[in-house]
């Protein structure tokens, strides 16, 4: 920051000054003195000739200069209440007034007087409500903002000096004259002492200076920073974070204070005093300031002989000082966290509601705005194209980060350093950051070059480097950034740096200079200056160095001029005589080495070889010059909304030469001006000059300047002017030459040149226009033109994604690819089917449209629109996508597509291997593969029958492997019939056979036995149905036939199964057997045998391991009898179907038969049933 007295106003009589105070919100200025003295004054700017000056550079004149009376006393303690337009103030007798505004004037509202003691400080809380006061004597009142006494308090043996709110309104610290601080809450209750650490090793008597807690209502500088400062008249203070920081910022002003004021954001605390100066005894008043940190910022010497008080404006950016019988006025520019980029204004400011820095990416051409988040900003540099964004790392102490970022906020590229980047600078190709004892540079790769796009990774050798500043770098080699010896100490730190293409000036504290070449870092030259350099420039040769030092003075180096000294020595660099005070910015031109800027107060001076022009009344930050123009910002007022800038707050100024030339131009002629511009050249003005001759048609003098100011374009352009005969023609071009288009246009229709107007519009992309054109032209316009024309307006809307726009316009010309498009992605899937149905076959679109259709998983039109365009592998591939595999198979046997079979199986065992077992039997089954698909689900089967999952689940799963095995027969015998039509149907079906039998000899087991499974399952379950039922003899005939599936089945299942329907029906011997057999089966552990043998014991020891009623049937084929249960006749070996319906043996000639399954039933069992009891098909 910088800062400079602006302007004094005497108060009359001489009156002594005691206290100053202005008004945050509206501006008033308080001011009391001795002899009652009190009077309110306005500042405020002038409105006249100069109202398009703006900030500290517009004139002010006091708009109020109220005295109010009232005091006796001298007037010791005023304070505002902005949100209520109140003023309070109390004299040295203890009175107090309150004051309010009515219309335009300050009246006496309320009045307090105790007559006992002395007010010695009032303080309003943060939201105006309360006002604290404290008496001398220790009394304390706590009052309201309508004058009501909220509570009153005697503080006994305490002699009161300062009172101060919390930030939150909670609390209250009391200031004594012993230098001790209380902390109380906000009802009067005591509770604690403020610990003080900045008096350490003080002695002698000590009175405090002041109490000042930062409220937040502006925002933070950064989370969690100081904001409780606390001073003492021997300059000793301490900024706490909070009142029970036990680790504050210490400092020691090395003055005098009488009081202390932080800004409007907790920036920058002001402390006024004064201090003794080293040569003589004499006291200069000077206000230094500091940021939360403790670090000084500036010093300000004021004149006079006893300073009071001082008091900052609403947004910071002057500061009032009570001194004698004196208001002196100075001006601060803010160090603003800015850059100027491409166009783009960048710029940080602090929000109260967030944590982060909000980063403002305003480009000032198209006035758009990016807003980007950043936590802990330190800096913001922009150079080019570019900027770069400086922070402090959330993730690591003593870690940063350097971002660089396009014009839009974009990051492209970034790296962790480890030393604070204090100064930063920033050139094409490098970003420089330098700590107070190193400096790293890094070569970042420039994005719009492709062909350098590399993944930042690893630290590569040579793109960065880093150096202490007492190294003495040849350039030679890159090695790897150590960064360890960043915090060795130096006894002359870094205090600034600047860098362009070709050299980087290092300044050191001592004054020193550290030259180097830039990009290989090599130290050539260390000059040495008379001064502490603050801010470094060099010009666009790097000839030439500008230096603001930490005074505010401007003076140049020339950094290659070669002198002999008084000792006969060659020096390198001179110091030139040219010095200007009170300058706070400076920027070089960026075309000519002679020009520069440079702010001085509230005026802007251009030099011109060190020269200067008419100062011209500015307060802006100069951020760019070149081609004779300078762009200023005014930062200051884009800081009062800075989420809004306003284009009013981007000033563009032209120089002289350029003013002079363009007067010379409109009043003089261009002979007389192009002599002047032969005089002063500069590609500028001899454009100017072009553009001037192009307006008057003067083609020579326009040509001639175009070489001068080598532009090729423009030479071009003179010269097709000069092969067109017709003036009205040439006056069209100009028009559209310096982007009058309107003008051109109507220059052509008057010429009856409609062709031309339709191209002009053409060229500017302006459609709608062109069809207006075409359409009110004769003949109603070129059925060419016209369809051009809808198609870019249909291509308009696209870009815009109004997609049901543009399909209207693509209609109109006839843009079948365009409108797929967009079709598509109005998800309009009919007017897509249409479009197929329409288009010619092979048409090229026909391929996108199918593809179209994949993507949203129709797979009918997809198919429709390939086969059109002859693609059948692509609807193929499409089916299978979409799991059509029915239809994928169709196409290959009608197409005669044979890698069907290897897809088939590859995406089967892609399932396969995700274990999706029933997808991959869908799968196959789809496809026709029905004993790969059988098989997969008798190994499912087994897996649940092993596994012991319900009986009824594994029946299923088995039914359903016997009836793809049951498919599988059928396809087989169809695939041998079709086209086999002169054959008998039994010789087809014969071949089927034969051909099922030699393609399957593998899977004979799962063909023979298909039906086997569910069979074992099918009877499992009715035993215990009929056994449930109370069918004791059905069940166990039906478990005597589950003995025949102990490979299908657990045996210990089966025959416990066996033994209990046998038991219930009282056939003991049968009982017995099935015991035996479960005491003799190995895979049944021990513990189980056991149990198997005690309920054996139980059971045979009431009853006689004997059949009570054996009854017998004849065998139908040999009369000889048989048990009713057997399957099978022991005399002439006939084997016997059984009954699924009763589990008996079937020994009718007569019987039902499954013609699914093909198992059987007795009829009259059957009978009253709808479907199969095995397979479920319909009866």
């Amino acid at each position: 920051m910088f800062i400079y007295l602006s302007k004094k106003i005497a108060i009359p009589n001489n009156t002594r000054l005691r206290c100053v105070s202005w008004n945050k919100d509206q501006g008033y200025i308080a001011c009391g003195g001795e002899d009652g003295l009190l009077k309110v004054l306005k500042l405020e700017t002038a409105q006249g000739k100069d109202a398009k000056v703006k900030g500290l550079a517009a004139p002010s004149n006091l708009s109020m200069n109220q005295t109010l009376e009232g005091h006796s006393g001298a007037v010791q303690c005023v304070t505002w209440n902005p949100l209520f337009h109140k003023l309070t103030t109390s004299d040295q007798y203890g009175l107090i007034i309150v004051w309010m505004l009515y219309k335009g004037s300050w009246y006496e509202e309320m009045i307090n007087n105790r007559n006992k003691s002395v007010v010695r400080g009032m303080a309003w809380n943060a939201d105006g409500q309360k006002i604290c006061i404290v008496y001398e004597d220790g009394a304390v009142i706590v009052g309201s903002v309508d004058g009501n006494r909220i509570w009153g308090k005697e503080l006994k043996q305490l002699q009161l000096a300062h009172v101060e709110w919390s930030p939150t309104g909670k609390m209250l610290l009391f200031g004594m004259t012993n230098a001790e601080i209380q902390i109380f809450d906000n009802g009067g209750n005591f509770i604690g002492k403020l610990q003080v650490y900045c008096l350490a090793n003080v002695t002698g008597a000590i009175q405090l200076a002041g109490i000042q807690w930062y409220n937040g209502v502006n925002g933070y500088v950064e989370p969690g920073c100081p904001c409780l400062a606390i001073c003492f008249d021997n300059g000793r203070c301490q900024i706490m974070r909070n009142e029970n920081d036990d680790n504050p910022v210490l400092i020691d002003t090395g003055m005098s204070v009488v009081e202390i004021a932080w800004n409007h954001v907790g920036a920058v605390l002001a402390v006024a005093g004064s201090q003794k100066t080293s040569n003589s005894d004499k006291d200069v008043n000077v206000v230094q300031f500091y940021t939360p940190f403790g670090e000084h910022l500036r010093t300000l010497k004021v004149p006079g002989k006893h300073m009071y008080s001082c008091s900052w404006e609403g947004g910071s950016l002057r500061i009032a000082l009570a001194v004698d019988s004196f208001i002196y006025f100075a001006n601060i520019r803010p160090d603003y966290k800015w850059g100027y980029c491409s166009n783009t204004v960048v710029y940080s400011f602090m929000k109260p509601d967030r944590l982060e820095h909000c980063v403002v990416f305003w480009d000032t051409k198209n006035n758009e705005r990016y807003i980007k988040y950043v936590r802990n900003l330190i800096s913001v540099t922009a150079y080019g194209d570019y900027c770069c964004l400086a922070t402090r790392s959330e993730d690591q102490q003593g870690q940063y980060v350097l971002v660089l970022c396009n014009s839009i906020g974009t990051p492209l590229d970034s790296k962790y350093i480890e030393i604070d980047p204090a100064y930063i600078a920033m050139t094409k190709s490098h970003i420089i950051a330098a700590s107070k004892e190193a400096f790293y540079t890094w070569q970042f790769k420039n994005p719009k070059n492709l062909a350098t796009m590399e993944m930042s990774g690893k630290r590569k050798a040579g793109a960065e480097r880093l150096y202490h500043i007492d190294d003495v770098p040849s350039g030679a080699g890159g090695e790897l950034v150590d960064f360890s010896k960043a915090f060795v100490e130096t006894q002359d730190p870094i205090c600034c740096i600047c860098a362009s293409d070709k050299t980087l000036i290092v300044g050191r504290e001592s004054g020193t200079l550290n030259r180097y070449q830039m990009p290989l870092v090599s130290l050539s030259h260390k000059h040495l200056l008379n001064c502490r350099p603050h801010q470094l420039s060099l010009n666009c040769s790097s000839a030439r160095l500008a230096i603001i030092d930490i005074s505010g003075v401007l003076t140049f180096f020339d950094l290659d001029t070669r002198y002999t000294d008084a000792n006969g020595q060659e020096v390198t660099g001179e110091h030139l005589k040219f010095e200007r005070k009170d300058v706070w910015d400076m920027k070089w031109a960026e075309d000519n080495s002679e020009l520069f800027a440079m702010m001085e107060k509230t005026r802007m001076y251009i030099f011109r070889n060190l020269d200067p022009e008419e100062p011209i009344l500015s307060s802006g930050y100069i951020c760019q010059f070149n081609d004779l123009q300078i762009k200023s910002i005014l930062l200051d007022e884009i800081m009062k909304d800075p989420e809004n800038p306003n284009k009013d707050n981007v000033i563009e100024m032209e120089i002289k030469s350029l003013r002079d030339s363009r007067d010379l131009l409109e009043k003089v002629g261009i002979e007389d001006a192009q002599q002047f511009i032969e005089d002063n050249p500069h590609p500028r003005l001899w454009r100017l000059l072009a553009e001037t001759a192009l307006e008057q048609l003067n083609l020579k003098v326009a040509e001639q300047a175009f070489v001068r100011c080598k532009d090729y374009q423009g030479i071009e352009f003179v010269k097709r002017l000069g092969n067109l005969q017709n003036d009205s023609m040439k006056q069209a071009e100009v028009a559209a030459y310096f982007k009058r288009f309107e003008e051109a246009e109507r220059t052509y229709l008057d010429m009856d040149r409609r062709d031309l107007a339709v191209s002009l519009r053409k060229k500017l992309g302006d459609w709608f226009r062109v069809v207006q054109l075409l359409k009110t032209g004769a003949g109603g316009g070129d059925d060419v033109q016209l369809e051009e024309a809808w198609n870019a307006i249909g291509n308009y809307y696209a870009d815009r994604q109004k997609w049901q726009q543009a399909v209207t316009y693509y209609l109109q010309g006839r843009n079948q690819e365009r409108l797929s498009e967009c079709y598509y992605m109005l998800e309009d899937y009919s007017g897509l089917e249409k479009m197929v149905a329409n288009l010619p076959e092979n048409h090229r679109l026909l391929p996108e449209i199918g593809h179209m259709f994949v993507t949203v998983g129709m797979c009918e039109p997809a198919v429709e629109a390939y086969t059109k365009c002859t693609r059948v592998k692509q609807a193929i591939d499409a089916c299978v996508h979409l799991n059509q595999w029915n239809q994928a198979i169709d196409l290959a046997k009608k197409h005669n597509v044979k890698e069907i079979d290897g897809l088939l199986a590859k995406y089967a065992q892609h399932l396969l291997e995700k274990d999706k077992k029933l997808n991959a039997i869908e799968l196959y089954r789809k496809a026709s593969r029905y004993l790969e698909a059988a098989r997969l689900l008798f190994d499912i089967a087994k897996v649940e029958a092993d596994k012991k999952s319900k009986p009824m689940r594994v029946k299923k799963l088995y039914v359903l492997a016997a009836l793809l095995v049951e498919r599988y027969h059928e396809h087989m015998k169809h695939s041998s019939r079709k086209g086999k039509d002169k054959r008998s149907e039994t010789t087809s079906a014969l071949a089927g056979l034969l051909e099922e039998d030699v393609t399957s000899l593998s899977d004979t087991k799962i063909i023979d036995n298909a039906w086997r499974g569910a069979e074992a399952y099918h009877f499992f379950l009715l035993a215990q149905k009929q056994l449930y039922d109370g069918y004791v003899d059905l069940a166990m005939k039906t478990a005597l036939q589950l003995t025949e599936f102990d490979d299908m089945m657990d045996p210990a299942d089966i025959y416990s199964l066996l033994a209990l329907t046998a038991s219930a029906n009282r056939a003991f011997g049968g009982c017995s057997k099935a015991f035996i057999k479960l005491e003799s089966l190995e895979n049944i552990q021990e513990e189980r045998k056991e149990q198997f043998e005690e309920l054996a014991l139980e059971i045979f020891t009431r009853h006689a391991p004997k059949d009570t009623r054996s009854n017998k049937t004849e065998c139908p084929n040999c009369d000889s009898l048989m048990p009713d249960w057997s399957s099978m006749c022991s005399s002439c070996d006939t084997k016997f179907p059984t009954c699924i319906v009763t589990g008996r043996p079937l020994m009718d000639y007569q019987f039902w038969m499954c013609s699914t399954c093909k198992h059987r039933a007795y009829e009259d069992q059957i009978a009253n049933r709808q479907t199969c009891p095995l397979c479920h098909s319909m009866v």
